[in-house]
């Protein structure tokens, strides 16, 4: 799967997921224990800024807090319109240059995770599809390091053998699952 597909799936499934935010209290925990609802949405917008930033090499504005479902689906069609409209091959990072493909396949990972997150804040059961889970699970192995462990992700939860790719990636990233119940495999 290519990284602008990877990125306009990561998308979608986190739009379904932050659709369903509308309706819970912002103050609500998430499974990323120091963020509540809001903050998570702010750094899923935040993200995408920085997405939009790397395929356009432009800059826009930030959005008002009060509505940061509108400012995610808005940043979300700008990020996949700056795709479509053919990024250029490197991005500098600071003063490092990063392929393209390399950022939009660590975003899609960051976009569908935090979609995971907030579809759980909201009680709804919004499984990641099957395929989906299992490239982002290939991605996130290449690019989290020990380093990042207790920075940027808590230790890998441990699974059991022949867990399905969403319980493999969430896992790997440090995702606990108190009640969770592996669902069905889904795709989109």
């Amino acid at each position: 799967m290519s990284a602008g597909e990877l990125l306009e799936r990561s998308l979608a499934y986190a739009l379904g997921s932050v659709a369903a935010s509308r309706r819970v209290d912002l103050g609500t925990g998430t499974p990323c224990a120091e963020w509540d609802l809001g903050e998570l949405l702010g750094h899923l917008d935040d993200s995408l800024d920085a997405l939009y930033e790397g395929l356009s090499g432009g800059r826009i504005g930030l959005l008002p807090q009060a509505d940061r479902v509108c400012g995610f689906r808005t940043r979300a069609c700008a990020v996949l319109g700056a795709w479509a409209a053919g990024p250029p091959e490197d991005v500098l990072v600071g003063e490092r240059p990063l392929d393209v493909r390399v950022m939009a396949a660590v975003g899609a990972v960051e976009i569908t995770v935090h979609g995971w997150d907030v579809a759980r804040s909201c009680g709804q059961p919004r499984p990641i599809p099957e395929g989906l889970a299992a490239e982002l699970l290939s991605v996130a192995q290449c690019v989290v390091g020990e380093e990042d462990r207790g920075v940027r992700f808590a230790e890998p939860v441990p699974v059991p053998s022949g867990a399905r790719p969403e319980t493999r990636l969430l896992a790997f990233l440090g995702r606990h699952f108190q009640g969770l119940v592996e669902h069905p495999p889904v795709s989109l």
